[in-house]
This record gives C-alpha cells, sequence and structure tokens, in this order.
C-alpha cells in the first residue's frame, strides 16, 4: 500500500545544488501561477531549478520566482509560453513580509528547493538560505565521505 505522502505530493523537480551552495535555514511552500502549457511541462518534468530565486517586489505585495527555466511544451501551438519568465508566487501578506525582514539581513537570499503537485496544485518549496563559503564546502563534502567510510566498515563487520 502506497504511503499518504506519496499519493498527495509528488516531486516533478529538486535543487540538489541549493544544498550544497547555501545553508538552508528556514523552508516554505508556495503556490506557482503558471499558464495551462506551463503546467502539462511542469508534468512532464521538464523543469529547471539550478539558477532559480525568488525577487520580492518593491512594494512588497508580491514574490516572483526568477530564472527559472519551464521547457515550452511539445505539444503546444502559438499560445506557447516563454521558458524564463518570471512567475508569481503565491502566499500571504504577512508571509511575504516577514520575509522582506529576514532577506534584508546580510547574506541571506530566498532560492527554490523543490516543485512538486500537491493535491493536483503546483507549489514551490523555497528556503531562506545563507551562502556557503569555500571552506564550509569542503568541510562538508570531508563529513560526508567519513559517514560513508563507517557505513562500509559497518557493512563489512
Amino acid at each position: 500500500m502506497p504511503d499518504k505522502k506519496d499519493e498527495r505530493e509528488r516531486d516533478v523537480a529538486v535543487n540538489r545544488r541549493a544544498y550544497h551552495d547555501y545553508f538552508i535555514d528556514e523552508k516554505l511552500e508556495a503556490g506557482i501561477m503558471l499558464t495551462g502549457t506551463e503546467v502539462k511541462s511542469v508534468r512532464n518534468g521538464r523543469t529547471n531549478l539550478r539558477d532559480g530565486f525568488v525577487r520580492i517586489d518593491g512594494s512588497g505585495n508580491a514574490a516572483w520566482l526568477e530564472n527559472v527555466h519551464i521547457s515550452p511544451y511539445a505539444q503546444g501551438n502559438l499560445m506557447n509560453h516563454e521558458p524564463m519568465r518570471p512567475r508569481k508566487l503565491l502566499l500571504h501578506r504577512k508571509e511575504i513580509s516577514s520575509l522582506i525582514g529576514k532577506v534584508r539581513q546580510k547574506g541571506y537570499t530566498l532560492i527554490p528547493l523543490r516543485v512538486y503537485f500537491s493535491r493536483n496544485h503546483a507549489k514551490v518549496e523555497v528556503g531562506l538560505a545563507r551562502g556557503k563559503k569555500q571552506y564550509d564546502k569542503r568541510e562538508a563534502i570531508a563529513e560526508r565521505d567519513a559517514k560513508r567510510e563507517i557505513a562500509r566498515a559497518m557493512r563489512r563487520h
């Protein structure tokens, strides 16, 4: 019997690079405003989050998902979407205002972590992130390698 989470949520795209380049301090779920051909393309897994980020406009009323590539739908016609267009994120005003305060702190940014469908609605998981320095990345790699070696040793014995 499948898990209930599997029935409701289905990952479409994951930004693995984000966990390598950033410390993720907080996660937030937001809806995305998509056109019809974008939804079909996202369902087919044709989404790239690698260089994506979230921009909050000057008035503080809206958050926009920028630099996320959603490929044009193969069976689309002349009304197909532009792949790199900014997409509005659906957040409550209180959430946006709290994010504004957090992003203004030095070194923080908002990045998309994953795109998924929850009850047939496209959602994006946004992370409040701090950039990693080069030595932090090396430390994380060394730690991961050490865990892998310990796991190998445990399996042998």
